[in-house]
């Protein structure tokens, strides 16, 4: 089938879609954050080159995560492809990562950005057991939380300006990445806003 790249904001449900399309497809999920701390923790050498590059607070450059990318798609459960998760970023990754895997699908889940504020502003979690509630959508129970002791926790970047601030930055980069993948006729928008298994309907009848 091909590798597919899974776009979306933060907060559009990328993660929940990603492992029902792992379910149906049987292509791994391919972070290039997972696969930096892996790296890393494995001593290999592209691992410790990027490594250097944490450690003094710069960005990892590209041909590094293209390098780990190149080892990763070597592994067995890589055979048929993978599920790009986050990456490419920039239109000189995408056309470095067309030379590294054929790309067949480019899904985007979109979801408006005040929703998106919503979705993210509202999240609390149970400090004692990690379960996750909503103020709105999943609130938590009168009774308190399943484990019996609720101690609520909230990120300290779950706020307005700061989401926006990452919402705007992910349009600039994706924008024209988007255009590109769209010409190529790989580009697809399907509607995050929506019952979760409406949405993992539209991403598999895209995919089959």
């Amino acid at each position: 089938m091909g590798s597919i790249v899974l776009f979306g904001p933060p907060g559009a449900g990328k993660g929940t879609q990603a492992q029902r399309i792992m379910e149906h497809c049987g292509l791994p999920q391919v972070s290039t954050g997972d696969m930096l701390r892996a790296a890393i923790q494995a001593g290999s050498p592209v691992g410790m080159d990027a490594k250097a590059y944490m450690d003094r607070g710069a960005l990892v450059p590209d041909e590094v995560i293209l390098a780990l990318i190149e080892e990763r798609l070597k592994d067995d459960d890589a055979a048929n492809g993978v599920m790009f998760d986050g990456f490419p970023r920039t239109i000189p990754q995408a056309e470095a990562l067309s030379h590294l895997a054929e790309i067949t699908h480019v899904l985007a889940i979109e979801v408006p950005d005040d929703r998106i504020v919503e979705r993210i502003c509202g999240r609390v979690t149970c400090g004692s057991c990690g379960t996750v509630f909503h103020d709105t959508f999943n609130p938590v129970p009168s009774d308190g939380c399943v484990c019996g002791s609720f101690v609520e926790k909230r990120r300290a970047d779950d706020n307005e300006s700061t989401v926006l601030s990452r919402l705007s930055a992910y349009h600039e980069q994706t924008s024209p990445l988007a255009a590109w993948y769209d010409e190529r006729g790989l580009f697809h928008r399907v509607d995050g806003d929506r019952d979760i298994g409406e949405i993992t309907a539209d991403l598999l009848a895209l995919l089959n």
